[in-house]
C-alpha cells in the first residue's frame, strides 16, 4: 500500500496516535468510572466527558491554525497554549 500521497511525517503519525491514545483513555476512564454525568459549566452548556474532548480537540486545532496565520513562532507554544486550554474545558465547561 503506498501512503507516500499523503505526506506521512513523525509529526503527523504522533498526532493520530496521541487522538488514538485520548479515545483509548477516555474509554477506559469511562469503564473504570461509569457516567460522568453531564455538568453545567461556565457556558451554561451540558457537556459530558465525551463532549469535552471534542471541544477540547477542535478548539486546539483553531488555536495551532491561529498561531501559524498570526505567529511566526515554533508550533511548541500553540501546543502549550491547546494544552491549558483543555485543561481548562475539562475543569470549568
Amino acid at each position: 500500500m503506498d501512503l507516500t500521497w499523503m505526506a506521512w511525517t513523525w509529526q503527523t503519525a504522533a498526532f493520530f496516535a496521541f487522538i488514538a491514545l485520548a479515545l483509548s483513555a477516555m474509554t477506559l476512564w469511562e469503564w473504570a468510572r461509569p457516567g460522568g454525568g453531564p455538568r453545567h459549566g461556565v457556558l451554561g452548556l451540558e457537556t459530558t466527558r465525551g463532549d469535552r474532548l471534542f471541544i477540547s480537540l477542535l478548539g486546539s486545532a483553531y488555536i495551532h491554525l491561529a498561531w501559524l496565520a498570526f505567529t511566526g513562532a515554533p508550533l511548541w507554544g500553540a501546543t502549550i497554549v491547546a494544552i491549558v486550554f483543555a485543561l481548562a474545558v475539562f475543569r470549568w465547561v
